[in-house]
C-alpha cells in the first residue's frame, strides 16, 4: 500500500497549521498567547492514564517490519512500523550479552536496520550498498553482535525515506557495572517529526523552492523594528548585504511545523506524553532525537536538569536549564521534582514552528502550563563565519588586536562606536557602546596600558576564544590616529586588520578547496569561529544557563592519549536556493572514500560554510569531542556543527571496514554523505 498523496489538503489550506497543534496546543504554538490551564490545578489532563511505550527485554528479539494505518492529525495515513507500532518497541538490553535480532521484512521494498551509536562489527551495521545488501521483501536477516556498552541510543530505517515515515526505536542498554549516579525510575523520552505528506513529495517541493515550508520570512514589522533599534542607515546596509547574498536571516529550518507534527514517545502537542513519579524520587530522563530533519531546544519549567550522559556515555554532570538537542544526538539528565506539582517538558523546534510536549506529575490529573514559543531568532554576521574586514565597512585587512602595536596619544573624540553596529547581532552585543548607546569621548587618552580583555565579557562566547581573554594581554598601539573613525562605518585610514587575532571568536582565515568554487556552493564560511562554547541560534542570551558542547567532559579519562598524526579538513557545502548539500563542494556519488589507517589516530576539522547546522554521525567509530580538556574528551556519535562555525575531533581507527560518515538530516543525506574506509 502506497502512502495516499495528501497534496489535495495541502494545497486547499497551505496555510494550515498541523491540526496535531490543535485547541490550546495551536495557539501556543504560533506564540499568540500562553495556552494550557494554570499550573497545579485539579483539571482532567486530555490523557488520563499513564503512557507506557511497548517494550522487549531479553537476548533474542523478533522485530517485523510492515506498514501500518496511522492517524495524528485527523488523516488516516500509512506509516512504516516495527512490530505495528511508530516508533518501534524500546529495546533493553544488557552489557555484555550477546544480542539476535531477527529482522523480517514484509514491506514491497528493501528496508534495513542501523545500530545508531554501536560499536559493533562492520556487517551488523545495517547500511545497505556498504556493510550488506540490505534485507529484500519476504527476507529475514538475522544481525548477531556482542553488546560492548552500555547507555540510550536508537535503531532506524538507513533504507530510502523510511525513518521519515516512522521506522525508528529507542535502545536501552544497562550497564554490567553499577551506575555512577542514583535515580529511582527512568523514562525514554523521544522526539521525533510526522508528516501528513509523502516524504518524496517533500523532497521534490524542497529541490523546487528550498524555503517552500518556511513561513517565519521577516516582515514589514520586523524591518520597523530594526529601522527604530539601528537606524534607517544601517538598516539599509544590513538589508542590502543579504540581499546581495541572496541569503534569509530566517533559513532555520528546511522542514517546519506547517507539515511537520512533532510528537513525544508518539504524543501529539494535543495529547502530550505522561508520566509519573513518587515524591522525594529523582527522575532520569534519556532524552532521543529520533526525528528526520527537526532539532529541539529542551526545558522543564521550574526544574533543573543535570546531564549525566551525552549520546550513551557518561559525563561530569552539568546542571542546566536547557539543551539543544541535534537529529540523532540523545541525553539522559535526572531531574528531582518537587512532589506537590506537575511539570511540562517542552522541546520547541529550532525554527520556533511548533513543540513536542509532555508533563512529569505526582498523578495523573495534574496538569502543568505550557509555555509560549521562544520568539523566532535571526541567524547573524556570526552565523555566516564572517571575517571581520567584511563587517559593515570596516576595513581590517590586517590589524593584530592581541598585542604589538601602541595606542598612545590616540585622538578618540570623534568616534562613534555604537552608530553603525547592529546590536542585534552577537557580534556587537556585549560592546560597551551597544549597551550604553552612548558615544564616548575619549579624547587626548593614553592606550599604551590598555588591557584589551577588561572591557570584554570573556563568558560570551563571542570574546571566550579572544587571546586578550586568554592571555590578559595589554596590546600597545602607540602612533595612531582615530580622530576620524566611526566603527561600522568609515574605514580606519592606516590600520591593517587582516591580523585581528581573537576579535571573531576564535575565527581564522581558511583556505577552501577548488571544488567548493562553483554554482553548488552558494556560501563560503571565511572565517569560521570556533562552535563549542556557543549554545546557538536563538539561545544566546535568553536568560537560562544552556547547555553547550564546552559543558562536557567525559567521566572517566581518554584511553587513547596519543596526539593524531594527521588531520582531515573536511568543509560542509550547499547550495540552498537549488537544494544541493555536499562536502568539499562534491556529492556522495562523485566522490571518493576517505581512507583510515587502522590503528591511527586522526584529528577532523569540520567547517559548516552553510548557514543551517549539520549533525554529523559517524558509524563504527566514537568521535571524541575536542573540547578544552584531552583528558576527558567526551565520546559521541553524532557532532553539531553549527552555521559559519567548526569543531575538532579525534578518531582512533580501530575498526576495519567500509562505514558511512553523513549529515544526519535526512534530505541533506544524498548529498552530504562519504564512505570511510579503514584498511
Amino acid at each position: 500500500m502506497k502512502l495516499e498523496n495528501s497534496d489535495k489538503y495541502t494545497n486547499h489550506k497551505r496555510r494550515r497549521f498541523v491540526k496535531g497543534l490543535a485547541a490550546g496546543g495551536a495557539v501556543a504554538g504560533l506564540g499568540l498567547t500562553g495556552c494550557s490551564t494554570n499550573t497545579n490545578t485539579n483539571k482532567t489532563s486530555p490523557v488520563a492514564i499513564v503512557n507506557k511505550e511497548p517494550e522487549l527485554r531479553g537476548k533474542i528479539f523478533n522485530l517485523t517490519l510492515d506498514e501500518q494505518r496511522v492517524n495524528f492529525t485527523g488523516r488516516t495515513r500509512v506509516a512504516t512500523a516495527i512490530n505495528g507500532t511508530v516508533p518501534g518497541p524500546i529495546l533493553r538490553w544488557k552489557e555484555g550479552d550477546t544480542v539476535t535480532l531477527n529482522v523480517t521484512n514484509k514491506l514491497s521494498v528493501d528496508s534495513s536496520i542501523h545500530w545508531h551509536g554501536l560499536i559493533l562489527p562492520n556487517g551488523m551495521d545495517g547500511v545497505p550498498g556498504l556493510t550488506y545488501d540490505g534485507i529484500q521483501p519476504g527476507e529475514t536477516f538475522v544481525y548477531r553482535f556482542p553488546v560492548i556498552q552500555s547507555g540510550t541510543y536508537w535503531y532506524h530505517s538507513h533504507s530510502g525515506f523510511q525513518e521519515q515515515t516512522g521506522m525508528h526505536g529507542v535502545i536501552v542498554i544497562e550497564p554490567k557495572d553499577p551506575y555512577p549516579y542514583k535515580f529511582d525510575r527512568d523514562y525514554v523520552v523521544s522526539l521525533s517529526d510526522w508528516s501528513d505528506e509523502d516524504p518524496n513529495r517533500i523532497y521534490g517541493k524542497l529541490k523546487k523552492l528550498s524555503h517552500y515550508y518556511n513561513f517565519n520570512e521577516r516582515t514589514i514589522g520586523d524591518l520597523i523594528k530594526d529601522i527604530k533599534k539601528s537606524g534607517v542607515k544601517q538598516t539599509f546596509e544590513n538589508r542590502k548585504m543579504w540581499n546581495e547574498m541572496r541569503m534569509s536571516q530566517r533559513d532555520l529550518s528546511d522542514v517546519t511545523g506547517y507539515t511537520y507534527t512533532y510528537l513525544m514517545n508518539n504524543k501529539t502537542p494535543r495529547d502530550g506524553w505522561r508520566g509519573i513519579f513518587k515524591p522525594g524520587e529523582k527522575v532520569l530522563l534519556r532524552f532521543v532525537n529520533t526525528s528526520a530533519m527537526s532539532f529541539f531546544d529542551v526545558r522543564i519549567p521550574g526544574l533543573k536538569m543535570t546531564v549525566v550522559a551525552s549520546d550513551g556515555q557518561y559525563i561530569k554532570p552539568v546542571s542546566v536549564d536547557e539543551f539543544r538537542i541535534g537529529v540523532a544526538e540523545s541525553y539522559d539528565v535526572i531531574v528531582e521534582p518537587d512532589g506537590s506539582q506537575a511539570y511540562t517538558i517542552f522541546a520547541q523546534s529550532l525554527g520556533r514552528s511548533g513543540y513536542a510536549r509532555g508533563t512529569l506529575a505526582p498523578n495523573t490529573h495534574m496538569v502543568a502550563a505550557i509555555p509560549k514559543l521562544d520568539p523566532v531568532p535571526n541567524l547573524t554576521h556570526m552565523d555566516m563565519g564572517m571575517d571581520m574586514s567584511s563587517m559593515s565597512g570596516m576595513d581590517h585587512s590586517g590589524m593584530d588586536m592581541s598585542g604589538g602595536s601602541s595606542m598612545k596619544g590616540m585622538d578618540h573624540s570623534k568616534m562613534n562606536m555604537s552608530g553603525g553596529m547592529d546590536c542585534s547581532d552577537p557580534m556587537h552585543a556585549q560592546m560597551t557602546a551597544c549597551k550604553d548607546k552612548a558615544k564616548p569621548s575619549m579624547a587626548g587618552m593614553d592606550h599604551s596600558k590598555i588591557k584589551m580583555a577588561s572591557g570584554m565579557d570573556c563568558s560570551d562566547p563571542m570574546h571566550a576564544q579572544m587571546a586578550a581573554c586568554k592571555d590578559k594581554a595589554k596590546p600597545s598601539m602607540a602612533g595612531m590616529d582615530h580622530s576620524k573613525m566611526k566603527m561600522g562605518n568609515n574605514k580606519m585610514p592606516g590600520m591593517d586588520h587582516g591580523n585581528m587575532k581573537g576579535m571573531d571568536g576564535g575565527a581564522k582565515r581558511v583556505k577552501h578547496v577548488a571544488t567548493e568554487y562553483g554554482p553548488h556552493v552558494d556560501m563560503r564560511a571565511e572565517a569560521p569561529r570556533l562552535g563549542i562554547s556557543d549554545p546557538g541560534i536563538g539561545l544566546r542570551n535568553n536568560g537560562r544557563r544552556v547547555l553547550t558542547y564546552a559543558d562536557i567532559k567525559n567521566l572517566y579519562p581518554t584511553k587513547d592519549k596519543r596526539p593524531p598524526t594527521r588531520e582531515i579538513e573536511l568543509h560542509l557545502t550547499g547550495n540552498m536556493s537549488r537544494y544541493m548539500w555536499s562536502i568539499n563542494g562534491i556529492k556522495y556519488a562523485d566522490a571518493k572514500p576517505i581512507v583510515f589507517k587502522y590503528g591511527e589516530r586522526i584529528r577532523i576539522t569540520l567547517i559548516n560554510d552553510t548557514m543551517m547546522s549539520h549533525p554529523m554521525h559517524l558509524h563504527g567509530l566514537w568521535s571524541e569531542l575536542e573540547t578544552g580538556d584531552n583528558n576527558y574528551l567526551p565520546r559521541k556519535h553524532t557532532v553539531i556543527v553549527q552555521p559559519g562555525s567548526k569543531v575538532s575531533y579525534l578518531v582512533t581507527a580501530d575498526a576495519r571496514g567500509r562505514w558511512a560518515y553523513h549529515c544526519h538530516l535526512l534530505y541533506h543525506m544524498l548529498g552530504m554523505f562519504r564512505e570511510v574506509k579503514v584498511v
